[in-house]
């Protein structure tokens, strides 16, 4: 759109607004950036597939399926070159002072400092620099998520579209409206879009501001669906209410769940401290965190990526267990390698794998001891509840996020309290969620959002 016509659209944006009483005025401003968060990350998604058919010759975003076409040496290399060039376009850009000024490129979910600390506003060219280094990263085979960045554009985006406005709208609303309507574009899962801003902003978002959140991350929805989108992101069949024995052993997949996500906290805690006392420059660190990752996929191609493919096969039950195992120490390691480099990414969808692969595992044991006949998918899907609850300590936003990615609303009575049983336990191993514990190198899917 040339620059007058963005120019007098604004302008015809900000008198209508004016003329509204405040809460209607909040909602339309919601409903506009739920538009403009829905479109933002469709031009992600699509960049970034681009990138990886033309980096590693994936297509649809399928970077395991591409890994095991790809020779050995294609497959070591493509990791560490992708990891190299984001370190050297942060390293730069912050010795030149275009980046965001410190000594070390900053690259974390700053809308949530925006909103909780802050005015709101966000810087755009340091942004786009992040975005830019996490879409190099993850392009090329990297194991960290690509939808904290697709947040952090949506929230970007929509802090540059509350000042253009001129403060018609209350701009820490706008960016919280423009990180759910990313969260529910990314995930599918417009009701853990909203309730993940007000259960993680709950002490800066007032609850009468929830209105325009939850409008916000609806409309972004609708705009992802009408894209052609599937409204569900990980669909699976044949799963009913679980009986009573089931519900025992779903709690008790909570509790256990939520010492394996302490455990994984201070796993990618250990990580990143002995990165940071390896002294490297930046740009060494991302290419030796890449190096890892694309030697770990000579023996496991599944390590590259966000985890993506791997979740869709926990949950149809297509693996045995000790591939499911091997897969999943494999990669935990790779996750460890290039978050702990500081390398720019999200944690948000590798965490789901994990706890997609626990449940996996959890009913494979179940099956082997003849309390189940099969392995059920039901584990599955309860494992990435309460391991994304003990990872973020946000019981509500993980199990209404899994409902939603599943599509099972018969899991939900279940898996509410599994996954508050799985912070409380977690909580008390580890009293920092990751949003206190990645440090100043990742986007982080707090989605800080993969």
């Amino acid at each position: 759109m040339p620059f007058h016509a963005r120019r007098r659209a604004l302008r015809a944006l900000r008198h209508a607004l004016l003329r509204l009483d405040t809460p209607w005025r909040h909602l339309v401003a919601a409903a506009v950036v739920g538009v403009l968060g829905g479109l933002t990350v469709a031009a992600f998604r699509a960049t970034l597939y681009a990138l990886e058919a033309l980096f590693v010759r994936a297509q649809d975003g399928h970077l395991v399926a591409a890994a095991e076409m790809l020779p050995a040496p294609v497959r070591v290399l493509a990791p560490f070159f992708g990891a190299l060039g984001a370190g050297l376009l942060l390293w730069l850009a912050a010795r030149s002072g275009s980046g965001t000024g410190a000594a070390a490129p900053r690259v974390s979910g700053d809308y949530i400092e925006a909103v909780a600390i802050g005015n709101g506003r966000l810087d755009l060219r340091g942004g786009l620099l992040k975005v830019a280094a996490s879409m190099l990263v993850v392009s090329t085979g990297g194991a960290v998520g690509r939808e904290g960045a697709m947040v952090l554009l949506a929230a970007m985006f929509a802090s540059l579209l509350g000042r253009a406005l001129g403060g018609v709208a209350n701009l820490r609303l706008m960016v919280s409206c423009g990180a759910a309507a990313g969260l529910a574009s990314a995930y599918h899962a417009p009701l853990a879009g909203a309730v993940f801003v007000a259960e993680i902003l709950l002490g800066s978002l007032a609850l009468s501001q929830l209105g325009p959140v939850v409008v916000s991350a609806v409309v972004a929805f609708g705009v992802t669906v009408s894209l052609g989108q599937r409204s569900v992101l990980f669909p699976v069949a044949g799963i009913g209410a679980p009986d009573a024995i089931q519900v025992v052993l779903l709690l008790l997949l909570g509790l256990v769940g939520g010492a394996l996500g302490a455990a994984l906290l201070r796993w990618l805690r250990a990580a990143r401290s002995l990165f940071r006392r390896s002294g490297l420059p930046v740009p060494a660190a991302f290419a030796l965190g890449g190096l890892l990752v694309g030697l770990l996929s000579l023996w496991r191609p599944e390590v590259w990526g966000n985890g993506y493919s791997g979740i869709q096969q926990q949950l149809t039950g297509t693996e045995g267990w000790r591939v499911i195992a091997l897969v999943l120490a494999c990669k935990l390691l790779a996750i460890a390698a290039t978050t702990g480099s500081g390398a720019p990414g999200g944690v948000f969808t590798p965490t789901l794998f994990a706890g997609a692969a626990a449940g996996a595992l959890a009913a494979a044991a179940l099956a082997a001891l003849g309390v189940t006949t099969t392995p059920e998918p039901m584990y599955a899907v309860v494992g990435m509840g309460v391991l994304l609850a003990a990872t973020t300590h946000a019981p509500v936003m993980a199990a209404l996020m899994v409902f939603e990615m599943t599509g099972q609303y018969a899991l939900l009575p279940m898996l509410l309290p599994a996954c508050v049983l799985a912070t409380l336990v977690s909580r008390r191993l580890e009293p920092l969620s990751v949003y206190g514990l990645l440090g100043p190198g990742e986007l982080g899917d707090r989605p800080r959002s993969g």
